[in-house]
């Protein structure tokens, strides 16, 4: 009866307009179209201002304040960071989501997966490099959100228990990412996650050690049991205290305010939720707008990175009895690789950062300084940028450049066509491999200018381990290139020397490359390959057949 009321009262094109303009004020929750049009426009909104209204009647809008204060609105005080954090995680939520179509978190299964999902699913890669880049992402920000609080003071009454409940999103972050690690069940991810559980066994006394080891791993070694523990933290338990931790902290984010720029500010007080109406920024429509412009533009510079810079790495298939050259942790526990390289691994594992985490979480109850500002606060600063300094330090020790070093033939070998990774050798491309060979003793006129670079580094790896290792006297490599079948050429490299009392030396390692090489390399198929030929299809084997 009213649709046919207002047809007769306003025709039919009226009625249809109206009828229109009902279901878009539903949708925006209590905007109608001749005021969002007003909203495009830039108009300032009427009183009572009906802007306000889809705070109260949407979901996502009631969680979210009205205005803000114009000073936390600008880029430089906030730098989106905490915005960003989330964004970051649903892109995590909703790659991982179909990451998890392809995937059974079993070590028959796992592999095979990633390499169906690299080569035979639609947009397969994508989704992975997508969801790899977006992990490493999400805590680079928090981190730097955490730096960025800490900088500014944001940390002080009233929002203490804001700073804690930032510190545990940290360390939920750190293990989502950690616990995602193991899932590819490649060499990397499994010997990296060895080493990290590896420390629960250093917790006082033994017996709770191998206990803890025990509940971490599901057996003494990784296993079905251990990837099954990691893929439900990683999929499940982390991803729930996060969210829950998160809207605890987003709440009393809004409670107290965004904090202000300390110089606007008496030494002491705290004005964010105090906010003059000639200083207010209306959540609608600008800082609407200015949130997804923002995300867009992160969303197109992920896409970005994913298609033309970022490849997230697969290593060969995960084996027990193999450990890898250089195994190193992901780039977040660097530092904590370092520590291990210089103390006891209870000292390293667990007493040093178990104290760092009750240091995070206890700044705001150590800091009795009431003031923010930065001409206030010179020792906060000094001691954050000291901190800083010695995570950096502790982070290059952990790599491979700190305290370890190889045997000089095998770190030669390792440079130039590395284990596991592609190196210079694969890099260059089957083509670019002249049959022959080649010697760092003599001097080739080679056109193939890749193929130069090759036997360039060859050369400066032989002379750079010839001048700083006193047992490395007289060395000469070679690397011998012949075609094993059609498609298919071996590489042996050869390393000959003597050490200071003469006595001669020489090390070999021999690599296939298939004409598909970097393909092939990248996701895994050499291995599979090499291990077709030697045990005819066996490629869960765990064997290097080409080495």
């Amino acid at each position: 009866m009213g649709v046919q009321q207002d047809i007769r009262e306003k025709g039919l094109i009226g009625a249809v307009a109206t009828q229109a303009d009902s279901v878009f004020t539903r949708i925006t929750a209590g905007i109608d179209a001749g005021e969002f049009r007003r909203m495009l426009q830039g108009d300032p909104p009427g009183r009572p201002n009906p802007r306000l209204k889809p705070h109260a009647e949407s979901f996502l809008l009631h969680i979210k304040p009205t205005y803000y204060h114009e000073s936390v609105t600008r880029f430089t005080h906030t730098f989106r960071l905490g915005l960003l954090s989330t964004y970051l995680f649903i892109v995590e939520t909703i790659t991982g989501i179909l990451l998890m179509i392809w995937y059974a978190p079993t070590p028959e299964r796992a592999y095979p997966d990633m390499i169906l999902l690299l080569t035979n699913i639609p947009f397969g890669q994508f989704l992975r490099d997508m969801h790899r880049l977006g992990a490493e992402a999400m805590v680079a920000i928090v981190t730097l959100h955490m730096v960025r609080c800490y900088l500014t003071g944001s940390y002080k009454p009233p929002r203490q228990f804001t700073w804690f409940t930032g510190v545990l999103l940290l360390v939920f972050t750190l293990f989502l990412s950690f616990s995602g690690y193991l899932l590819p069940w490649d060499q990397l991810a499994f010997w990296a996650v060895t080493i990290g559980t590896s420390m629960a066994e250093a917790v006082p006394p033994a017996v709770v050690g191998e206990v803890v080891n025990l509940l971490a791993r599901g057996a003494p070694d990784i296993g079905a049991n251990g990837l099954m523990r990691f893929y439900l933290l990683h999929v499940l338990f982390l991803p729930l205290l996060l969210v829950l931790f998160f809207f605890v902290h987003y709440y009393k984010v809004v409670h107290f305010g965004i904090s202000l720029p300390a110089d606007q500010e008496e030494v002491g007080e705290d004005t964010a939720n105090r906010v003059p109406a000639d200083k207010r920024v209306y959540y609608l429509p600008d800082v609407f707008v200015d949130e997804m412009s923002f995300m867009t533009v992160i969303t197109t510079l992920l896409i970005l990175l994913t298609v033309f810079f970022f490849q997230a790495p697969l290593e060969h298939i995960a084996n027990p009895q193999s450990t890898p050259l250089h195994t190193v942790a992901p780039w977040y526990f660097y530092w904590l690789q370092g520590l291990l390289k210089i103390a006891d691994k209870f000292i390293a594992g667990v007493l040093l950062p178990g104290v760092l985490l009750v240091l995070l979480m206890a700044i705001p109850y150590l800091d009795y300084n009431p003031s923010r500002r930065g001409k206030d606060r010179k020792v906060a600063i000094v001691a954050g940028i000291v901190a800083g300094t010695v995570m950096i330090i502790l982070s290059w020790m952990g790599t491979p450049e700190y305290a370890v070093q190889g045997a000089p033939s095998v770190e030669i070998v390792q440079d130039v066509m590395p284990e596991e990774g592609s190196g210079i050798s694969r890099e260059i491309g089957y083509k670019h491999l002249p049959l022959g060979v080649w010697r760092t003793d003599e001097e080739y006129d080679v056109h193939d200018h890749e193929f130069n670079e090759l036997l360039h580094e060859f050369y400066e790896a032989v002379d750079f381990y010839r001048r700083t290792d006193p047992d490395f006297n007289a060395p000469v490599g070679q690397v011998t290139i012949t075609q094993d079948q059609p498609g298919l050429k071996k590489l042996k490299w050869e390393i000959f020397w003597f050490d200071a009392q003469g006595t001669a030396g020489n090390y070999e390692k021999s690599f296939w490359l298939h004409e598909d090489s970097i393909y092939w390399e990248q996701y895994g198929w050499k291995h599979l390959f090499f291990d077709y030929v030697a045990d005819g299809w066996n490629q869960l084997s765990g064997a290097n057949a080409g080495e």
